[in-house]
């Protein structure tokens, strides 16, 4: 290689270095600029957001003032009502609770979005405060470690660039050394050449004429030789030297190569990601606690308004219009109370005040008699035809306006196009169409509902008329009190409280219909039944009625177990009185059941007559029902579990808990031994629970005998059929549909055949329909048989 050519290579080699060092000094130039802006971006998104919040708290605020004087204003209107009372009764209606929990959510709402901007402006933009100048403070120090990093880095470069001209400067001596070297081999090749041609050229010759000649030529030659390998081991050194410095300058050089790309590397991969996390440090987990301010302050006001809106909600569910009537009714009592009867006005000392059933007016009261019996027959039958048809058109209003149409989910389900929302909300409950169409049919069926109410109403008052009438005149007729006492027992929904029965109403009634329907019912008296049910049949109780009289079996079973069970819950002293609580327990603790049975007698017996007859009666019952447990699921114990809280509280200062589990256990040992446990009728004189429901309904008969329930059942049975127990079955025609509203019922089709056995009451025969033997109610047939009527 020439020299020029040489030089020209060294000239490319410096100027790539340069290219490339160039190319990096711009990267490290253009990294800080981007660090710059990163910065200049963090400050402000920072800004904007600190705007955004002082913003929003202002609409908060703003808002929530809107709502405060939204509520002062109608709870103003509240206040300024005159009759303070009367506000206050109404107070307790559900649709005035849902109104004062609706403005309860506004005053609620108003304090919660106060809250909200107090936390926007004084919590949260102070932190993006304190971000900004964090980061601007660690952008600052940042920016100093990496202009130092570029430094040493440029420095690293700067280094390798002496390097590897020291190595080329070196190599290129090395190089010209070696030329010269090579030049001088060359010589001394040539000149030892050309003395061996000399010579061989010179030995002819004799050695006499021409010695001195050929030594003198010899010496030059050899002093040639001798010059010229001087000079070559002169270059020799020289170029060993420089091959030796060439040699350690690249070995220098390709250290320095491997240590600039090792810190080349190691800035572009580690440095600078180091950099930018300390850029970084702690903004991104300093945003993450500001903005999570930001949304635990929104799902706790989401919180509070949805606590506030379940309320609203519950409220709502709670709208009850019997109950709110029942509220009204006893707020108002001393307007709504009947009141007291009209009592007969003698004139002119005429003190008779009955009916007077003697010759001659006998036969016409009996004839009358008769004609309002028939007549109430047929009203009763109409009445009832026009019930179905007012209860049919009421379900039918109530369907209208319970139709479940306030779901307004759609309306926010947002798309990019605002006509799509438009129209959605178009096409709802609101729409005008719909509206008017919806309220035609509601008030067209309102119409026709308060016609057959009214026809309704004015029915049962005649019925109610003609019906005192006919009990009067028959009463005076001389009737048997014995069927007076079973039709009033069916037809009446009134029954007050004797006050010499030793089986309280509620009581006796409750364990009559449980018997009667319910000994198979799954969860008796462990499952909790309708509220408003217990209350409304609690308050008929406490009134004097007895709602369940009758065979109709309309009534929630959970709820009249709810109510026989808050019946001796609310007892002013218990069942089993406090005085005997720790001789009973003592009794708990032994074995054998039977000599347990026996000390819990002896302990019960020194209680009143009027609360063993309770306790002998209540535990038949329980008993009773146990032994459906594979039906009803509740067996001695878990009726023990039901009961005994009821029955016998802890007194103060015991373990509530392991008390309790004794008491559980002494119910649960007198239901099973209660035959064991309390006297017999025999020994104790009062009602006797009985397998049918039944107790000893006391009842004056003409030849003052006290006859039971069973046996006025069969007296009546007997008084119909004395002589035709072995007689065909009569036949009977349908005069009117009927549905059987129990399973012993029989349901069929005007116009249809039906058998009779005989009759079970004055209402009811026993019969067969379709293959279907049952009960068939009398008012709505014609018996063919005319000696049968």
């Amino acid at each position: 290689m020439t020299s020029p050519a040489k030089f020209k290579k060294d000239k490319e080699i410096i100027a790539e270095y340069d290219t490339q060092v160039k190319e990096i000094r711009t990267q490290l130039t253009e990294q800080m600029k981007c660090l710059d802006q990163q910065c200049e971006l963090r400050v402000q998104l920072l800004q904007d957001l600190q705007d955004f919040f002082r913003k929003k708290a202002e609409i908060e605020m703003d808002y929530s003032r809107n709502l405060e004087k939204l509520a002062e204003r109608f709870l103003a209107k509240t206040r300024s009502t005159k009759d303070q009372q009367f506000k206050k009764d109404q107070n307790v209606l559900s649709p005035v609770n849902c109104w004062n929990l609706l403005l309860n959510q506004v005053k609620r709402e108003s304090r919660d979005h106060t809250t909200l901007s107090d936390i926007y402006l004084n919590n949260i933009i102070p932190r993006f405060v304190q971000v900004s100048e964090d980061s601007g403070r660690l952008f600052k120090k940042s920016k100093e470690v990496g202009q130092q990093l570029q430094d040493d880095l440029m420095k690293v470069l700067n280094e390798l660039y002496s390097v590897m001209k020291t190595y080329h400067m070196y190599n290129a001596d090395s190089i010209s050394a070696q030329s010269k070297l090579k030049e001088a081999e060359k010589q001394e090749e040539k000149q030892i050449g050309k003395s061996v041609k000399q010579e061989d050229r010179q030995t002819p010759r004799s050695p006499d004429s021409s010695s001195n000649v050929r030594i003198e030529e010899k010496h030059v030659r050899r002093s040639s030789v001798k010059k010229i390998e001087k000079m070559k081991e002169k270059r020799q050194a020289k170029y060993t030297e420089n091959k030796l410095k060439a040699i350690k300058a690249r070995n220098e050089y390709l250290l320095a190569l491997e240590a600039t790309n090792a810190s080349v590397f190691k800035y572009y991969i580690h440095d600078l990601s180091d950099l930018i996390d300390c850029c970084d440090l702690g903004y991104h987990a300093s945003l993450n606690r500001a903005l999570r301010t930001f949304l635990s302050a929104e799902l706790n006001l989401e919180q509070s308004k949805h606590e506030g809106l379940d309320a609203i909600e519950n409220a709502v569910e709670n709208l009850d219009a019997t109950s709110d009537k029942q509220r009204l009714m006893e707020m108002y009592n001393n307007v709504f109370c009947p009141p007291m009867k009209f009592e007969f006005q003698p004139h002119m000392g005429d003190m008779a005040s009955q009916l007077c059933a003697q010759q001659p007016v006998q036969s016409e009261l009996v004839q009358r008699c008769q004609q309002l019996q028939s007549r109430l027959s047929t009203l009763k039958i109409e009445n009832e035809e026009v019930k179905k048809t007012m209860e049919a058109t009421l379900q039918t209003i109530q369907d209208i306006v319970t139709v479940e149409d306030f779901d307004v989910s759609d309306c926010f389900q947002y798309s990019n196009s605002m006509e799509s929302v438009k129209s959605t909300v178009s096409e709802t409950f609101m729409s005008k169409p719909s509206i008017a169409k919806r309220r035609a049919n509601q008030q067209e069926t309102e119409q026709f509902y308060f016609t057959k109410m009214k026809e309704y109403l004015e029915g049962r008052n005649l019925i109610t008329k003609l019906q005192a009438k006919h009990d009067l005149l028959q009463k005076t007729l001389g009737e048997s009190q014995r069927t007076d006492c079973s039709l009033a027992r069916r037809s009446s929904t009134v029954r007050k409280q004797d006050s010499s029965q030793a089986i309280p109403l509620v009581v006796e009634s409750c364990i009559r219909f449980i018997s009667r329907h319910g000994l198979q019912h799954e969860g008796i008296f462990r499952v909790s039944g309708s509220q408003v049910e217990v209350n409304d049949i609690k308050n008929a109780f406490e009134r004097g009625e007895d709602p369940l009289a009758g065979d109709q079996n309309d009534h929630d079973m959970d709820s009249i177990a709810g109510v026989l069970k808050l019946y001796f819950r609310g007892l002013e002293h218990p069942l089993f009185p406090k005085d005997i609580f720790h001789d009973l327990m003592a009794c708990v603790t032994m074995d054998n059941l039977q000599e347990r049975a026996l000390h819990i007698r002896k302990v019960l017996l020194v209680l009143p007559k009027t609360t063993l007859i309770i306790m002998r009666y209540l535990f038949a019952f329980l008993n009773h029902l146990s032994q459906f447990s594979e039906e009803n699921m509740m067996d001695p114990y878990n009726l023990a579990i039901c009961f005994g809280p009821s029955l016998m509280s802890v007194p103060e200062g015991h373990d509530q808990v392991s008390c309790q589990a004794h008491v559980n256990e002494l119910i649960k040992t007198i239901i099973i031994q209660h035959e064991n446990i309390f006297p017999n009728p025999r020994e104790l004189e009062g009602p006797v629970y009985s397998r049918g429901g039944s107790t000893e309904d006391y009842c004056d008969s003409p030849h003052g005998e006290t006859t039971s329930a069973e046996d006025s059942t069969q007296d009546v049975t007997t008084e119909h059929h004395t002589s035709d127990d072995e007689s065909e079955p009569i036949e009977a025609i349908a005069k009117f549909d009927y549905v059987g509203r129990t399973a012993r019922e029989l349901s069929f089709k005007k116009g249809a055949s039906l058998l009779l056995y005989q009759r079970a009451s004055d209402d009811w025969w026993e019969g067969r329909h379709n293959g279907i033997d049952g009960l068939i109610p009398h008012q709505y047939i014609v018996v063919q048989d005319t000696l049968v009527s």
